[in-house]
Parts: structure tokens; sequence; C-alpha cells
């Protein structure tokens, strides 16, 4: 994608040619189920989230507010997980109130009336369900097998509901087992037999339901660093899933101990970590599961809530980087981790208003279809370009420029004029970003502002310093 000339880029409708196609729903999210729930979730750091306090309790999100609708109904469609660390030992209660303290074996408690509101979510922001279900000691038998008891109640809730559950991972994270939930010991062997448990369990009592997984995060080109290898459990498990998943982050957050500097977030470094991890996943695919399509179900700059710069304009240039990088890779989903919670938040978590991010993939949503292609151009190392058809303009296409430089300007030559949408801030780390030099905000109504774009000619056109650009451009026979 990259090489090392500096040449300018040209672009002509002429030579962008399709290379591929990704889901409709490639773009999606994530509501923890910690979020649905409430609970205990990583504080954010205006709240003094670091050191040992690393978590706050935060009650059930309103997914009735009218504000949060309206902005993910504008990303529609999408895929919504609700899962996380905390689901593993979520306890799915059946009823329309939670009991005050869950059972033996489980830390939560999900009531029916906590899930129905995650169903008519989903239905009225035009979003399909995926989850994972509980796997944690109160959900096994008194021989320590998974059971599928707890995972059979939500399945027939949604289903009561008019509603489905799309597609389920089986745990979050089996990686990470000897932290997240899982009983004392599990290993790769404990894995196999409940997964095998679980696969014939979902194929009779939800045969609509995709079967992704491991959804595993962590794994090098020859180990892992959390001590189960996706090897090991996809080895254990056998064939059987319909879509391959894992998890990605570009580092840890300072709540967990690593201090990043803000200054790599723009390198070569830091946006190859993308293709890096999904260079050890796909290969597992083509081992184990070849053929099958790779989900990337949850993703964002950081895990443990992410970095302090992940709610400024300087993370959408990994965000929308690596939306482009993995469609380009084929990867057929990209679920950003999260809607509203935290500071790697699409949204503010208490006002539901939109951080730089949530513009940054309302232009995607917007601009970037299902159909890639090949842009017959040249991407420096500072200028990272990427192009898709239109979603809804038959015939036109839209190629995503990101200058990466802080301060050096770069040029496009167009063989025809194109629309413009270029994004920029006064400071990288800024929670405002200006489109086309105006600043993006809601309106008095809460209503998105108009997302205009401005004329650019044929010629020779400058892409400024740390800035993200879309061009329209039409008569695009590729996108006919």
């Amino acid at each position: 994608m990259t090489g090392a000339a500096q040449a300018d880029l040209s672009i002509a409708p002429a030579t962008l040619k399709a290379i591929g196609t990704i889901d409709a729903r490639f773009q999606s999210y994530n509501i923890e189920m910690v979020e649905v729930t409430g609970g205990r979730f990583w504080k954010p750091y205006a709240q003094g989230g670091v050191g040992r306090d690393r978590y706050a309790y935060r009650p059930p999100i309103d997914l009735a507010n009218a504000r949060l609708r309206k902005l993910a109904a504008a990303l529609g469609p999408a895929y919504l997980r609700v899962s996380g660390t905390w689901a593993n030992a979520t306890f799915f209660a059946d009823t329309d109130n939670a009991p005050a303290a869950p059972p033996a074996g489980f830390n939560t408690v999900l009531s029916r009336t906590q899930w129905r509101g995650v169903v008519d979510f989903a239905r009225l922001v035009d979003a399909e369900i995926v989850t994972s279900f509980a796997i944690g000691p109160g959900s096994r038998g008194a021989d320590g097998v998974w059971t599928p008891d707890q995972a059979q109640r939500l399945v027939d809730l949604t289903r009561s509901l008019g509603s489905r559950i799309v597609a389920a991972e089986f745990m979050n994270e089996p990686t990470l087992a000897a932290n997240n939930g899982a009983p004392a010991g599990y290993d790769a062997n404990a894995y196999g037999r409940d997964f095998k448990i679980f696969h014939t369990w979902i194929k009779r009592a939800s045969p609509e339901t995709l079967i992704v997984g491991p959804g595993s995060v962590g794994d090098s080109a020859t180990s892992s660093a959390t001590g189960i290898t996706t090897r090991d459990l996809l080895a254990a498990s056998g064939p059987g899933l319909d879509r391959v998943s894992y998890h990605h982050y570009n580092t840890l957050s300072p709540r967990c101990g690593v201090h990043d500097d803000p200054a790599q977030a723009l390198s070569e470094d830091w946006f190859s970590r993308t293709d890096a991890a999904l260079a050890v996943y796909r290969g597992l695919r083509d081992e184990f599961e070849p053929g099958k399509p790779i989900w990337l179900t949850e993703t964002a700059d950081a895990a443990c809530g992410g970095n302090r710069w992940d709610a400024t304009f300087l993370d959408s240039f990994r965000y929308l980087d690596q939306l482009g990088r993995l469609a380009k890779a084929g990867v057929q989903v990209v679920m950003h981790n999260t809607l509203a919670a935290s500071d790697y938040g699409l949204l503010d978590e208490k006002t539901f208003r939109p951080r730089p991010n949530y513009w940054a993939a309302l232009l995607w949503h917007r601009l970037m279809g299902t159909t890639l292609l090949d842009a017959g151009m040249l991407s420096t190392l500072a200028v990272h370009a990427y192009a898709h058809c239109h979603p809804t303009t038959k015939g036109a296409a839209s190629v995503l420029l990101i200058n990466t430089s802080r301060h050096g300007s770069h040029a496009v030559t167009l063989a025809a004029r194109a629309d413009r949408y270029t994004l920029r801030a006064r400071r990288l780390q800024s929670a405002s970003v200006q489109l086309n030099g105006a600043t993006l905000a809601l309106t008095d109504g809460d209503n998105l502002p108009r997302l205009a774009p401005r004329a650019a000619p044929a010629g020779r056109i400058g892409l400024p310093p740390a800035s993200i650009t879309f061009l329209v451009m039409q008569h695009v026979a590729a996108c006919r």
C-alpha cells in the first residue's frame, strides 16, 4: 500500500478497477454487555481513570435515548455486538426485574427488560445483533462441562421479540480465559470440548445464527502473549466456524500500564500493526478454516478503555486507515469498540455527542461503498490511499486520502473534477473537527449537520498536513 517514492498521486476515473467486495455491514460497533447491565467498566480519564482506580460503576446505558438512537441509525446498516469480557460471567435472569445479586458462578445480571432494550435499539437503528454467551462456573454442570441453558433462554427471548441473533461467538477472548471469567485451569482442550457442545446446540436451537470465532486476541506470529494460543484452540475445537473472528488493539492504555507517545500515532509502525495482526489470524484461518470470511469483532486504538488521545482527532487517522487497510485485505466486518463508553467510544458516554471518530465513521458510511477499487495510483509513505464505489450514487467512486505528515503538504492530480470533503483540526488532539473549514456539531434540533462538499477542479490539488480527504468522482465505469 505504501512505497518509498514521494511522488504526486494521480487519480483518473478510467483507472479505477473493481477488486473485491465487503459486507454491507462492514463498519460496525460494540456495546459492551456491562453497559447493558450496568457495572464497573473502564473509567474515563476525565474521571481519573488511571493507576489502581481503573474502573468506575456506570448505570445501564439508556438505549431509548433519542440522540443515541439517531446517531446510531445514521451508521446503519451495521452489526451491533453485545459482548466483551463481562459477558463471560453474566447471568440472564429471564425476568423483567433482575435479582439484586447474581447466582453463584456469575458476576453480573442481565434482565429481560434490558435485553428487550437491546432488541428494540437494534431494530430502530438497522443493526443485526451479534453476541457471546456466559461460560463461567455458573453456566456449567457438576462435571464442569458447559451447558447451553442460559444461551437457550437468550435465544428464545430474542426470537419471541420478533428478532434474531445473527451471529454468535461461543465466548469472549478465549486466549484470555485465565482472566476473563472462565473456570480455574481452563485450557484449549476444555475450550475444544465446550465448543463442540456449543456447535451442536446452536445448529439445532438457532440454525440461522452464524457461528463466529474464536474471537482471540494477543497472538503473535509464533506464540500468544496470553498463555493459550489460537492455534491450540482451533486444533482442539475442529472445523465448524462460519466466520473466523479475532480482536486487535494497537496497544494497551495507561490503565493497563502502557504509556505510548502520541507522536507515534501517525507513524507507519502504528498503522501497520493492523497488518501484522491480520497476517497472524489470516494464516490460522487458511490452515484451519480455509476460505471462511474474516471478521474483526473488537478493535480500537488501545485496549483497557482507550488512550487519552482516542477521543480526539488524532485517532481518526488510525480509525479510517484501519478500515481502508482491512477492506482492501478482504476482511468483511470491522466492529469498533465502543459506540459510547470510555475514551475510545465514537460518542461521549455522558452526552452521546459525537467525537471526531464519529464524524469520520459517518463520512466513511456515506461515501465508501461495498465495492473496492484498485485506484491505479501510487500511495506514498505519507499519503495512504483507498478507493471504493460510492454506496448510493451509481457510476461514482470515492477515494480516501490520508496525509499522515504533520507538517508537509502533498498533492494529488485529478483527471476530472471531484467533490471534496477534507477533515482537519486546529490541534491534532482536539475534541472537535472541521469539515472543509466548518466545525462539525449537531444542530440545535439535535440533527446531523449537512456534510457539504467543495468542488475540486481537474488538475493539481493540495492535501494539507495532517488531514483526511475524501474525493467523490463521477463517470467511473467500474461502479456502474
